[in-house]
């Protein structure tokens, strides 16, 4: 019996095919747009994830228990002793590689002015296993440890009129509170993907941010990363005690999904659309109920007919039923196929958020490129199906209700 009522409702879409192609393509448009939207989150998410573990955090930190507290007063001097911190790490099975780094507010004196800027001390040998600086240069060379030499984000030298052989002078305050003046030479442009890495920061040699800082062997942070079948939270609790217990003291050592807030919000954010799907797929389904509403009275000297012949209550819900999955079994696969499209496209070009990222100091690249979710993509599809099908119950109850007598006196 299903089966001819399958052939009834694939012949009732084709007598329609307006009103059928209507139906098809509010599921159509919704699907597009969730994929999409999943696509463009998911993108975002992977790139603050590699931003924040490679620029900002690592995939485990390593700070002074006291420096979160007293960050607003820039407590340069809450240091850990990197000696220390590196012969804990170094018999680490779980660390891959780590970096020590210093970053620190500053005034750029230049031309008888002061502009703000944020230095970072960093171990040039060192981070060639941790990151590809070289890749990120746009010009010059990177700064050779030992010597009074920096390079400097391309927006804020092109700001500040910089160039390659600028000499400028740091000023900043020191871990004994007091402060301090370098003059350091440009000798290399770089251009990270997160815009606000290049239009406020410069990096300069540890040594030579240590001797400045006045910060006799320490550090302030440490950035680690682990081997690739480790995970962040499961490997942060051993390197905390092995660096506890050869520094003698107690650390900050957390995994960095515990800090970033906009991480956090971000993935919350991914929570939050997957209502927003939902109630996609519902407004979508809105125009299927109004269409199948419309069908039964259209249609209604056809329904008294098949009531006349026998087909009563649970076979006109089944029928109608039946037209509706159909109907939003194709504009689903449609809509699917069209997000999948753009996303492959839009994850070649990628998205440009210079303009929206601009003056801001966000952890997201300047162009994301959205990443298909293969999961979340089969999941839009069949959860579009599931909705918009059962959004036919609505109307098929009502025409399983009318009895065949009145429905065949309508005009």
């Amino acid at each position: 019996m299903n089966t001819k009522l399958i052939k009834t409702a694939l012949r009732n879409i084709s007598r329609n095919k307006r009103r059928s192609i209507l139906s098809g393509t509010a599921i159509a448009v919704a699907a597009m747009s969730i994929v999409a939207l999943f696509s463009l989150i998911e993108g975002m998410t992977d790139d603050m994830a590699f931003n924040l573990k490679t620029y900002y955090t690592g995939e485990v930190r390593v700070k002074h228990i006291d420096y979160e507290t007293y960050e607003r007063y820039n407590p340069m001097h809450l240091t850990v002793d990197w000696e220390s911190v590196d012969r804990a790490l170094g018999d680490e099975k779980t660390v891959s590689t780590y970096v020590p780094r210093i970053t620190f507010p500053s005034n750029l004196y230049i031309g008888g002015s002061n502009f703000g800027a944020m230095g970072v001390g960093a171990d040039f040998e060192l981070e060639a296993d941790f990151q590809d600086l070289a890749s990120s240069l746009k010009a010059g060379r990177l700064p050779q440890n030992g010597t009074n030499e920096m390079m400097m984000g391309a927006i804020l030298a092109r700001d500040l009129k910089l160039k390659i052989g600028d000499r400028v002078t740091v000023m900043s305050t020191t871990a004994a509170r007091g402060t301090n003046a370098i003059t350091l030479e440009i000798v290399g442009l770089f251009a990270f993907p997160v815009g606000a890495l290049n239009s406020k920061y410069f990096w300069i040699p540890l040594d030579r941010a240590q001797y400045f800082l006045r910060m006799d062997g320490g550090v302030q942070e440490v950035l680690i990363k682990l081997k690739d079948d480790v995970t962040s939270r499961g490997a942060a609790p051993g390197i905390k005690a092995a660096v506890e217990n050869i520094a003698g003291t107690e650390m900050d050592i957390r995994p960095w999904e515990e800090l970033s807030t906009t991480y956090g919000m971000l993935k919350m954010a991914q929570m939050i659309y997957n209502f927003i799907a939902m109630f996609f797929f519902l407004l979508g389904s809105t125009v299927i109920i109004n269409t199948t509403m419309m069908v039964i009275f259209e249609r209604m000297r056809e329904i008294g007919t098949l009531g006349a012949l026998g087909m009563h209550g649970k076979e006109l819900i089944r029928l109608f039923f039946f037209e509706g999955t159909i109907i939003s079994m194709i504009g689903s696969a449609v809509g699917v196929a069209i997000g999948i499209g753009l996303t492959l496209w839009l994850g070649e070009i990628g998205i440009d958020y210079t303009d929206a990222l601009s003056g801001m100091d966000f952890e997201m690249s300047a162009i994301v490129f959205p990443k298909l979710s293969v999961a979340k993509t089969v999941f839009v599809y069949f959860y579009s199906v599931a909705i918009a099908s059962a959004a036919t119950f609505i109307p098929s109850r009502h025409a399983a209700k009318i009895e065949p007598v009145d429905a065949l006196r309508y005009v």
